[in-house]
């Protein structure tokens, strides 16, 4: 275990982040709406300290951004798909890559090696609108020259990777 956190704290250093970073890290990853005070009171460290540091990963580019995780089902979208994409040159994959972001059912874009040049993550309300997607809109760009889909049945983890091998617990 002690081999574990020395390598964390090495790959840590090339960033200039020490293990409070990492702490403050765990908690807002599994909790973006955590306070500062909450954090600070939890790692014995005042909430100013925290916001320092906050801003110093955002502005390293640890912290890309917070988001809310929305369950879509609840919302009416009850189709999440993958589509492994088979482009036609290689070099195709950046005007790909444009048009699928400008479509609001793709939500994860992965330039992959193996079978598939690319991998892409959809939601859809239905199977009809999974159709829609997949031949009005995927499958008539240039450059991808075939397409598989798997649909999800169920979603078990979706989580964020864990930095510390110590839960830092917060006090209600």
């Amino acid at each position: 275990m002690q081999k574990i956190q020395n390598s964390q704290q090495m790959k840590a250093k090339n960033y200039d982040l020490d293990n409070l970073d990492l702490q403050i890290l765990s908690i807002l990853m599994d909790d973006s709406r955590v306070t500062y005070s909450q954090i600070g009171k939890a790692l014995f460290v005042s909430p100013g300290t925290v916001h320092v540091r906050v801003q110093k990963l955002e502005q390293m580019g640890v912290i890309k951004r917070q988001q809310i995780v929305v369950d879509y089902e609840k919302l009416g979208y009850d189709v999440t798909a993958f589509i492994g994409i088979y482009l036609q040159k290689s070099s195709l994959y950046e005007e790909v890559v444009t048009e699928l972001q400008a479509m609001h059912e793709v939500v994860s874009i992965n330039y992959t090696t193996g079978n598939y040049s690319m991998f892409v993550k959809i939601i859809c309300r239905d199977t009809n609108h999974l159709k829609l997607v997949l031949h009005d809109k995927i499958q008539h760009i240039n450059g991808i020259q075939r397409t598989e889909t798997f649909i999800s049945l169920e979603e078990r983890a979706n989580r964020p990777v864990k930095l510390l091998d110590e839960e830092v617990k917060i006090g209600v």
